[in-house]
């Protein structure tokens, strides 16, 4: 079992998609970045090793990460907002 690290990322299209770094197909595509912050979430779960989930804001900067557990978490004291 792999970490599974995600980044939510806009589309040209205005949809959201999570995919893993290097893919060249999206792992998913959603209406929200809502619901593609949970479907990435999910996905990290399923896969055993958690994985850190990055979120984009639209024009490409990095809003916020999570780390989905049983990874570890490289700053645990500092995250108090999940």
């Amino acid at each position: 079992m792999t970490q599974r690290n995600y980044h939510i990322t806009r589309r040209p299209d205005g949809q959201w998609q999570y995919k893993l770094p290097g893919a060249h197909r999206a792992s998913g595509v959603t209406n929200t970045q809502a619901e593609a912050e949970s479907a990435a979430k999910q996905s990290a779960r399923n896969g055993g090793a958690g994985g850190e989930i990055t979120i984009h804001r639209p024009n490409g900067q990095i809003r916020d990460r999570d780390t989905i557990a049983p990874a570890n978490d490289p700053n645990p004291p500092k995250d108090t907002r999940h």
